[in-house]
Order: structure tokens, then C-alpha cells, then sequence
């Protein structure tokens, strides 16, 4: 579709009778989704492109469902002719993730309060798995149930993009063994449930009037009750502590009212389905920061490591697993990372590192003994970090990028450091020198320095032969 933006307007005036006065483009995580705030002089709206109908068309049946059943998800208000967009509530910019991190910030954290908005979810969730069996679960996608094939999927999601990148030694046929017997395993659950599939705290809104409400649910398809319960209090950047998680298993069985033999039953199963999510999280973590370079996903993974010793020392399985359990301590006991911002490497060439970093944590030390270099302080520029909807982005996401690529003062300043620094490349090669360090420093080292620093490095590798090495310090 040509001129989203264009066509976003159009859809907007459609529907609010009013002209959009205002389009802001939102970020989207780890989705391929494209959302924008749209804004009349009355009204205002969230609106969604996605060049895949079908998963649309499951979001869409899925919201009206869910609305019948008086669920709180976002009303959808218009639905583009082609089904590629569609307007829907604006919820606000704050989700349970969000305001989980600014509490623990300012010294708080899992607090009453915070406890009890969980408790609050978990009894929605409750509602959701249970008033929602009679859904059409041949509208789901990609997929109608959480089944062998769905585990298969998540299970070589884990073993090809973090098991490999971050060569921890395994057997390929020892480890499908186990894979199958842990697949068995799990769907000897009820698994007549409508599942979620991506409950976490990042898909739930919190609005100004201390209302919940739950988005990005097109994934959702029929399976387990534990899965969804595991991916709540088991979500990695959560952090949440274990004498917790513990309270919130027993309030989520009250709200089913399990008698005891349904307690048994549920948490038999309940932590090979946290091993399964933790798994797939940890190839999810994988993907998006060693191969698509995402520094915020790579940070997830001491956390999700963490999660998994738990597991594996306070709730072992009443199943063997004899290979995959060796790959779950050696992944605990070698606490593994990858180095997502090398981009190129090569010894006998010149190596140029590219650091974005903040002032107030003072500008980075050149390790290779040689000095020199450029420092370009990125302050004078238009900052998105003074704009609410920008804070939890950098300047790597879509949103930040569009926000300095509109501001010629910034194209100026890139223009003027590519040609400053192109020309110490260009003679250090020739003079077969082996380091040169450029710094981008802004204030946070969050926004303009490092989309400075990701536009140079990129300008570096596509125009000379040499290594280029991108760290944003205050990322890492």
C-alpha cells in the first residue's frame, strides 16, 4: 500500500468526520506492524497497518468476540476495504511493563499495588481462557491450536537462534529426543483453552483511569491454561520475585476454583510449560538482538537465564530429559551473551568503533593506545527525547528515526560528520593505521547519538574496506 500516511488520514476523516490535524508513528516492538496516533480536533484513534490479511482478519474476529463476551480489549472503530488498516481505541501510552519499570526506577517495584494489578489480570485471564472455549478457532493464525507442530516451531526457534549463537554444545538427535517427550508431555494437558500465546505485560494497558485492557491477541489460538499463566509471571524483564509468582499461581487457582485434585493436576504440567515459554523467549531474544541487531532484546537474557536456574533447582520436572537438561545447565553455568553490534571483522584491516554514549556518564575511553579520533556532540540537535511518546524508543527504532529524519539539522550534521570522518578513513587505510574511534555523545545516549552513531557506521561499511565496530555504551 502506497502513502500509508496518506491513506491513514483518509480513513481517519472517514470515520471521525473531522480532518487528521496530527500523525504520530508509534513503535511496534518486535512486530512487523506499523501503528500511528492518529488526531482530529475531537477525536483520536490508534491505527494499524499490516500487509498481512489474514493475520488481520484474526485480530479483527477476535476483538469482536471479545467484545460480545464484555472482555476489556480495544473497540475497533473502521476497517480499511482491503483489511491491511484498521482504526481502533487509543489506550494511552502506558502499558503494565511501562509502568512496572518507571516504579522500579523511582525505588518501588512489586509493590501492594503493583501485586494487585496483577491479580487483577490474572483474574481477566481467568476470563479469557474460560468464557472464550466457544470461539472459532479456525479464524486463528497462523495456526488453530497450540499444538506438536506450533511446540516443534518454538522449540528450533531455540535451538537454532540461541543455542547455536551462543555455541552451547548439543546433540542433534539426543536433543530432538527430548524435544519429542517434552512435546508429549505437555499436550497430556487439558488443552481446550483459549491460549493467548503472547501474554505479557507489554501487551496490557494500563489507562489513566487505572482500567486494563489487552492488545496484540491475533496470535491466539486453542491450548493449555498454564502457558499463558507461565508467560505472565515468567516474562524475563518483569523480574518478578518468586515468593510472588508463587502467591499469584494460588489467587489465578482460586479464580478457576480448582478443588485439589484440579491444583495437582494444573501444576504438574504447570512448569514444563514455563521451560517451553523461557525457551522460546530465549530464541525469540536471540533472533532480535544477534541477527537483527536489537540491543534492548539482548539485555532480556540474564534475566531469562536467571528464570531458567530457577526452574531447574526449585521445580524439576517429573519427566527425564536427560540431554536437554544438560543444555539447560551448561546454558545457567556459562551465563552466555552475543555481540549483536559487531558488523564487521576482519584483523588486517583497519577497525573503526563507533561509540554512541551519554555526557553525564562521560565520553568512552579509546582502549587501542593510539588517541585521536572524533567526538561529536549531538546536543544541539532536535531531541525526541522531550516527547512522551518517544521515551521508551531509541534511535534504532522507527519511531525516533522518522522524528530526526524530518529535521534538516540533522541531515546537515551527518552530512558534515560522514565527510569529516570519511576523510580519516580514507588516509588511514592508506597509511595502513589499525584503529580509529568515533564518539556521538547526547545527553541520555539514547536517541540522537545513537541514530548518529548506527547512520555513520552504516556509511563506513557500505563505502570502505575496513572493520567497523557499533556500540552504543549507554545501551549495553
Amino acid at each position: 500500500m502506497q502513502d500509508i500516511n496518506g491513506h491513514i488520514k483518509r480513513l481517519f476523516e472517514q470515520w471521525a468526520k473531522e480532518p487528521c490535524v496530527e500523525l504520530l508513528a508509534l513503535g511496534a516492538h518486535g512486530s512487523k506492524r506499523q501503528y500511528f496516533r492518529a488526531i482530529g480536533k475531537t477525536k483520536k484513534c490508534i491505527a494499524a497497518y499490516n500487509d498481512d490479511r489474514r493475520e488481520n482478519d484474526t485480530f479483527l474476529y477476535y476483538s469482536e468476540f471479545f467484545k460480545k463476551k464484555g472482555l476489556p480489549v480495544p473497540e475497533i472503530y473502521c476497517v480499511d476495504e482491503s483489511h491491511l488498516m484498521y482504526l481502533q481505541q487509543d489506550l494511552g501510552d502506558t502499558t503494565l511493563f511501562s509502568y512496572l519499570y518507571d516504579k522500579k526506577r523511582l525505588g518501588g517495584g512489586f509493590d501492594s499495588e503493583m501485586i494487585g494489578l496483577y491479580r487483577r489480570v490474572i483474574s481477566d485471564l481467568a476470563r479469557f481462557q474460560t468464557e472464550c472455549r466457544d470461539l472459532d478457532f479456525s479464524q486463528a493464525f497462523p495456526r488453530s491450536d497450540f499444538d506438536r507442530q506450533s511446540m516443534q516451531w518454538d522449540l528450533n526457534y531455540f535451538k537454532y537462534y540461541f543455542l547455536k549463537p551462543a555455541e552451547i554444545p548439543f546433540d542433534e538427535q539426543l536433543i530432538e529426543l527430548d524435544f519429542n517427550d517434552l512435546i508429549k508431555y505437555l499436550l497430556s494437558a487439558d488443552t481446550s483453552y483459549f491460549m493467548y500465546r503472547d501474554f505479557q505485560p507489554r501487551n496490557i494497558m494500563l489507562t489513566e483511569n487505572n482500567e486494563l485492557y489487552y492488545i496484540d491477541y491475533q496470535g491466539g489460538r486453542r491450548g493449555a491454561a498454564q502457558y499463558d499463566l507461565a508467560s505472565l509471571i515468567y516474562s524475563a524483564r518483569s523480574d518478578m520475585p518468586e515468593p510472588i509468582r508463587q502467591e499469584l499461581v494460588k489467587h489465578y487457582m482460586a479464580c478457576r476454583g480448582f478443588n485439589r485434585d484440579e491444583k495437582e493436576k494444573f501444576l504438574s504440567r504447570f512448569y514444563a510449560y514455563v521451560l517451553i515459554r523461557i525457551m522460546q523467549a530465549m530464541g525469540a531474544y536471540g533472533y532480535r538482538g544477534y541477527f537483527e541487531r536489537k540491543d534492548h532484546f539482548i539485555k532480556s537474557l540474564p534475566l531469562a537465564i536467571g528464570n531458567l536456574r530457577n526452574i531447574i533447582e526449585n521445580h524439576p520436572l517429573d519427566i527425564k530429559l536427560p540431554h536437554l537438561e544438560r543444555v539447560w545447565l551448561d546454558i545457567c553455568s556459562t551465563n552466555p551473551t552475543f555481540e549483536p553490534q559487531i558488523v564487521t571483522s576482519c584483523s588486517d584491516r583497519l577497525t573503526v568503533k563507533i561509540y554512541s554514549f551519554s555526557y553525564k556518564k562521560g565520553i568512552p575511553q579509546d582502549d587501542s593506545g593510539n588517541g585521536g579520533g572524533f567526538v561529536f556532540d549531538c546536543r544541539a540537535l532536535p531531541n525526541p527525547g522531550r516527547y512522551k511518546q518517544y521515551k521508551a524508543y531509541t534511535g534504532k527504532d522507527r519511531p525516533v528515526i522518522e522524528f530526526l529524519e524530518k529535521e534538516k539539522a540533522v541531515d546537515d550534521f551527518i552530512n558534515n560528520a560522514e565527510a569529516l570522518v570519511s576523510q580519516s578513513v580514507e588516509k588511514y587505510i592508506e597509511r595502513r593505521f589499525s584503529s580509529l574511534m568515533v564518539c556521538f555523545g547526547c545527553t541520555g545516549g539514547q536517541h540522537r547519538s545513537v541514530y548518529c552513531a548506527e547512520k555513520i557506521a552504516h556509511f563506513i561499511q557500505q563505502n570502505f574496506d575496513c572493520n567497523v565496530i557499533l556500540k552504543h555504551r549507554e545501551q549495553n
